[in-house]
C-alpha cells in the first residue's frame, strides 16, 4: 500500500478523531454533506481489542466501504506486544493509516501514562512507534500530540519525533493540561514546521486547535506553513465546515441531515447508546425561533422512533 497522506493536494482538510463522536455513522452524514480529504476513526484501545472485550472495542473500528475517502484508525494504548497485534489487525481491515494518540488530555488515562502522559517519555515512545510500524507493514503511521503536558517543550519533543520517520504528526496547539480552555498557540505550530523543515523534509505537519471555520483553516495555512488542517470542535458549530464555499442553509436541510443521521443510526443499532447520538441534536437544531425549545423536546426522547415523531409533526 502507498503513503497516502504523499497524494493529498496541499492544503488538505481531516476531520479530527473523537470519541462518540467519529463514529462510523456520523462519518457517514459528514460525507454526505460535505467530507473532509482524511477521516479518522474514534479512539481505539490496543490493550481492549486484545482482552476478552475485544467486540466491544473492535466496532470502533467499522468502515463504511462506500466511502472513497482515506479513513485512519487512530489507536492507543502502551503495550508493545499489543502495538503490533492491533497494528497487523488494522493494516488486514483494510485502513489507509494508522495514528498513535499521544494527546488525549483526560486526567485519568494522562495519569495512567496513556496518551498525552506519553509526552517527553522518548525512549518509551521510540519503542511504540517502532512496534507500531512493525505491524503496520507498508500502512503509514502517524501522531496526534500536543505541545507539552503542563508548559510547551516543542522543540525537544517534536525534533524527536521527527526523527522517527513518521508520515504526519498532527499539533494540537495547547498542552495537556490547558485541555481546551486556553486559545490555541499557533507560534509553538510555526516552531514544528520550521523544525520539520530541517529535520525531515517528507513528515506531513497538521494544524489543530480552535479551527472554527474553513476560511480559519487557510488562514493557519498562511500563517504556520502547515500542510494540512485538523478540524475537531468546529464541526459541532457548522455541519458544512469542509465546504470551501460559505453558503446559507435552509433549516429544512438542517432537518433533513438530522434524519438522515437518524437512518443511519438505526441501520447501526448495535454500536451507540441512544443517549450517545443526543449529542449530535445541537448541530442540527439551532440558530432559529423555537431552536431551543425543540432541542430541550428532542433531548426529552429515548428512542429514535419518539425524534422522528416529533420532527414530523413540525412543518418545517
Amino acid at each position: 500500500m502507498t503513503n497516502f497522506w504523499l497524494s493529498l493536494k496541499k492544503p488538505f482538510f481531516v476531520l479530527a478523531p473523537m470519541d462518540d463522536v467519529t463514529d462510523i455513522v456520523f462519518r457517514d452524514v459528514v460525507e454526505k454533506v460535505y467530507p473532509p480529504d482524511v477521516f479518522f476513526t474514534e479512539f481505539v484501545s490496543i490493550e481492549g481489542l486484545a482482552s476478552k472485550g475485544r467486540e466491544n472495542v473492535i466496532r470502533k473500528l467499522k468502515r463504511n466501504i462506500k466511502s472513497n475517502k482515506p479513513l485512519v484508525a487512530q489507536i492507543w494504548g502502551r503495550n508493545l506486544d499489543d502495538y503490533i497485534k492491533a497494528t497487523k489487525d488494522i493494516r488486514k481491515m483494510g485502513f489507509d493509516g494508522i495514528d498513535i494518540n499521544m494527546g488525549c488530555p483526560e486526567r485519568g488515562i494522562v495519569r495512567r501514562g496513556y496518551c498525552g502522559g506519553l509526552i517527553g517519555q522518548y525512549s518509551e515512545v521510540e519503542s511504540i512507534i517502532k512496534a507500531a510500524k512493525k505491524g503496520a507493514g507498508t500502512i503509514p503511521v502517524s501522531v496526534k500530540t500536543r505541545i507539552g503536558i503542563d508548559h510547551a517543550i516543542t522543540n525537544d519533543w517534536f525534533s524527536f519525533l521527527l526523527k522517527q520517520d513518521l508520515a504526519a504528526i498532527t499539533v494540537h496547539a495547547r498542552t495537556v493540561k490547558e485541555m481546551s480552555k486556553v486559545e490555541a498557540h499557533y507560534d509553538e505550530i510555526k516552531k514544528v514546521v520550521k523544525l520539520r523543515d530541517e529535520l525531515s523534509k517528507n513528515t506531513l505537519i497538521i494544524g489543530n486547535g480552535d479551527i472554527t471555520s474553513y476560511k480559519k483553516g487557510l488562514d493557519l495555512v498562511k500563517e504556520t506553513g502547515v500542510d494540512g488542517v485538523m478540524i475537531g470542535r468546529g464541526i459541532f458549530k457548522d455541519i458544512f465546515i469542509f465546504d470551501p464555499k460559505k453558503k446559507e442553509h435552509t433549516l429544512k436541510e438542517m432537518i433533513d441531515i438530522l434524519t438522515y443521521h437518524l437512518d443511519k443510526y438505526e441501520d447501526n443499532t448495535d454500536y451507540k447508546s441512544f443517549q450517545i447520538l443526543k449529542k449530535f441534536f445541537k448541530i442540527y437544531v439551532n440558530n432559529f425561533d423555537g431552536a431551543n425549545d425543540l432541542r430541550i423536546e428532542l433531548m426529552q426522547t429515548n428512542s429514535v422512533r419518539e425524534v422522528k415523531n416529533i420532527l414530523v409533526n413540525r412543518d418545517f
